[in-house]
């Protein structure tokens, strides 16, 4: 799901929303991160999109878990991670299209 509101909002596609990011440190901190849990995948994603960075997936080897995930393997996680990763799309989401509308108003009125 979350893969897909990216395609449809800022129209790029992501297979997943995987655990590795390799950035450079004075992009990373352009980014301005905040969120401290679930929503920070996404946050990073979205934000180098919505700073015109180039983002690439590589393709890596996996293999069948050992035990059962923390987050995944409980409703609570399921809940829990899902609300932040759909919440933080949402709130970037929103907050792009008021900024949009705010520097539209400043151009307005200062011409």
């Amino acid at each position: 799901l979350a893969t897909r509101m990216i395609a449809l909002l800022w129209e790029h596609h992501f297979t997943d929303l995987g655990p590795f990011r390799a950035i450079r440190m004075d992009a990373l901190a352009r980014l301005g991160m905040e969120s401290r849990t679930f929503g920070w995948t996404v946050e990073m994603q979205v934000k180098a999109l919505q700073w015109g960075m180039t983002c690439t997936e590589v393709p890596v080897a996996t293999r069948l878990r050992v035990g059962r995930s923390k987050i995944s393997g409980t409703l609570r996680g399921i809940i829990l991670a899902g609300t932040g990763i759909i919440g933080m799309i949402l709130k970037l989401r929103w907050r792009e299209k008021t900024c949009r509308r705010y520097r539209a108003e400043l151009k307005n009125s200062a011409a």
